[in-house]
């Protein structure tokens, strides 16, 4: 682990997974940005209009979180201080493995902590069993 005041940077290029979702209706794409092993190091979220409250506030976390999985924070303590955080949208999801949430912060932790996410920062494939892992760049060329 990165000491907690050392800021770990990502590549140049780096390997990302991008994961459409949806909360009680709400379309929304996660993208996770990886260090060089595999592990998450940057979060966006897109899922409101532009400009709007939600979307400045969501980006607003999301730089937050980033800069703790940068500065070392381990995903799983990151994920503990939002997970089950309640606000709008909320309810059924898209996600057959995290049914319901309370919040996109909530489904985030959730999706961060799951198996699809363990599997492919393993090296394994997707754990969603619609979506097959996208070929890594040096084998697509």
């Amino acid at each position: 682990m990165t000491s907690l005041n050392t800021r770990r940077s990502l590549s140049s290029t780096r390997e990302s997974i991008t994961h459409k979702f949806s909360i009680n209706g709400h379309e929304g794409y996660l993208t996770l940005g990886l260090f060089d092993d595999g592990t998450v190091g940057e979060i966006f979220i897109k899922m409101a209009k532009e400009g709007s409250t939600l979307s400045g506030l969501i980006q607003g976390f999301c730089r937050a979180f980033s800069l703790c999985l940068q500065f070392g924070l381990p995903t799983s303590e990151a994920c503990k201080r939002f997970e089950g955080m309640r606000f709008d949208p909320m309810g059924p999801t898209s996600n057959p493995d995290i049914p319901n949430c309370s919040s996109i912060l909530d489904y985030v932790s959730k999706y961060l902590q799951s198996s699809a996410v363990t599997s492919l920062q393993a090296g394994g494939p997707c754990g969603d069993s619609q979506e097959k892992s996208a070929p890594r760049f040096s084998e697509a060329v």
